[in-house]
Order: structure tokens, then sequence, then C-alpha cells
């Protein structure tokens, strides 16, 4: 990923914007809203994690079939899934002895489709 290496920008004279400041503080969520986003976006900060949902967004998978097409063990693979799980990222369902995983919903494939685009995009 590119970083851009400018200087950071800073104001000459000393003001406060009122109006903005008030407008920004009437929409800030509440901090334990933001503590749980700032929970959820580091579960993307794990490039096996980010690997298993991108397999996912092609359809429902089981453990044995993740390890196969990641090249991992199951139990890496099933320790993962645990985490995603807890976050609400994947779901599960049994059919007999077999557990297919999917994501949870069509916001996680939003969420990695705009994250790719973004660092995709020519700055």
């Amino acid at each position: 990923m590119r970083r851009k290496e400018e200087q950071i920008e800073k104001c000459e004279y000393i003001h406060v914007h009122e109006g903005i400041v008030e407008k920004v503080n009437e929409q800030m969520p509440e901090e334990d809203k933001l503590y749980d986003l700032a929970d959820f976006f580091k579960v993307f900060a794990d490039s096996t994690r980010i690997k298993i949902l991108y397999v996912l967004m092609c359809g429902e998978m089981c453990v044995c079939d993740l390890a196969q097409t990641l090249n991992m063990t199951q139990s890496a693979i099933s320790h993962q899934l645990r985490t995603l799980k807890q976050m609400d990222l994947v779901r599960n369902r049994r059919e007999g002895k077999t557990v297919f995983y999917s994501l949870a919903d069509g916001h996680i494939k939003t969420i990695l489709s705009q994250g790719l685009d973004h660092i995709e995009e020519d700055g």
C-alpha cells in the first residue's frame, strides 16, 4: 500500500469554527459505539481473516474446504473463524457432521469491496 509522504498542514492562526464544531458534536456517535466500531475494524487487520472473508464471498464452505483453499491447517482456520463469528462477520450452519460457514450479511462484502477499491485508487 502506498503511503503519502506529505507534511501535515496546520493552521497559521489559532481559531475555532464554533458552528462546525457544534454540528460535529451533535452527530458524533456515543463513545461506546466508537469503541465497538474500532474493535470491528481491528478484525480486518489480520490478513488471514481477510483471506477467509474473501473466500466466503464466493460462497459457503466448511473448515476442510477453507483449509485446502488457503493452504492452512483446520486448527488455524477454526481459530480465525471463532474471532470472525464473535464479531458477527460470519455465520455457520450444520449439515450432518459438517459445519458450513458463510458471510453474515451483505455488509461484509461491501466493506471488503470498498476497502479494496480504496487501496487500488490511483492517487
